[in-house]
C-alpha cells in the first residue's frame, strides 16, 4: 500500500499546470528596492489593476465593489528565474537565521506565488483603484477574490517569529530642495510625500546594513521620481527628489 502511495505521489508531482495573468498592477513601486514586505504597511501606496481583453467584460467584476478588501494571487515574475531554495533568510529576522521556504514569504518559491490583501477603494473604468499593496509596477495578478472577514480573520493566530507589526523607530525629514519639488508636484502627486515618509518609515535596507548602522546614501524609485535619501542616526534624511 505505501509503495502504491508513493508512486502516486510521484505521478502528481510531475503534473504542470499554466495559468493565464488576467491582468496586471500599476504601482507607485519601480524597483523590488523600497517596496514593504507585506500588504498594508505603507496606505498611501495606490495602484490599479489593469484587466485583460479577455477579463475586461463588466461581468467579470460585477458587485465587486461591496467588498472593502480583496485577495491578489500574483507572480513574483522579477524573481522567478532566479529558482528557490529549501532554506531561506527572512529579513524580519535580520538575514541571519535560516527557516524552510514553506515557513516565510520569500520571494524565491518552488512556484513563484505570491498573496496579498489590498483596500478596493472604487472601481472605475472597468479598472480596480486600490491601496496598500505591495507590488512592484508591471506584477501579473492571476486571480482575484473578495475578503471575508468572518472567515479571513482570526483573532488568535500565531505569527510565529513575525507576530509583532514591524517598527523601525526610524524618522524621516526633508531637505529643503525636496521639500520644493514636493510642492511643485503637489497637484499630480499629493500624496507623494505621505507616501516617502510611510515608505522609509518601515527602513527598507538590508538587515545586516541596519545592525551595522552604516551612514549611507541610498536611492529609490516611486512612480516617475528618483528618491535620495542618507541616513543619519535613526532618521532618514530625504536629500533629493528628481
Amino acid at each position: 500500500m505505501n509503495t502504491l502511495k508513493n508512486e502516486g505521489n510521484r505521478k502528481s508531482s510531475s503534473q504542470e499546470y499554466v495559468f493565464k495573468p488576467i491582468g496586471y498592477i500599476e504601482s507607485p513601486y519601480r524597483q523590488k528596492f523600497a517596496i514593504p514586505r507585506q500588504p498594508g504597511l505603507v496606505p498611501s501606496a495606490r495602484g490599479v489593476i489593469h484587466f485583460y481583453d479577455d477579463f475586461i467584460h463588466a461581468d467579470c467584476i460585477r458587485g465587486i465593489e461591496d467588498f472593502s478588501h480583496l485577495w491578489l494571487t500574483f507572480v513574483f515574475h522579477e524573481t522567478a528565474a532566479q529558482g528557490w531554495k529549501p532554506l531561506v533568510r527572512p529579513p524580519r529576522l535580520g538575514g541571519n537565521a535560516r527557516k524552510g521556504v514553506f515557513a516565510t514569504r520569500s520571494t524565491f518559491r518552488p512556484n513563484p506565488i505570491g498573496l496579498s490583501v489590498v483596500e478596493l477603494l472604487a472601481v472605475e473604468k472597468k479598472q480596480l483603484i486600490i491601496r496598500g499593496l505591495d507590488l512592484l509596477h508591471g506584477t501579473p495578478i492571476l486571480d482575484i477574490k473578495p475578503y471575508l472577514p468572518y472567515s479571513d480573520s482570526i483573532g488568535n493566530a500565531l505569527g510565529g517569529y513575525a507576530d509583532d507589526k514591524p517598527t523601525s523607530g526610524m524618522s524621516v525629514s526633508f531637505s529643503p530642495e525636496a521639500e520644493n519639488t514636493i510642492l511643485q508636484q503637489q497637484k499630480a502627486f499629493p500624496e507623494l510625500q505621505q507616501l516617502i515618509t510611510e515608505v522609509l518609515q518601515q527602513d527598507p535596507r538590508p538587515g545586516y546594513q541596519r545592525e551595522q548602522n552604516w551612514e549611507k546614501e541610498y536611492g529609490m524609485h516611486l512612480y516617475e521620481f528618483n528618491i535620495k535619501w542618507r541616513v543619519i542616526g535613526n532618521d532618514n534624511h530625504v536629500i533629493s527628489i528628481s
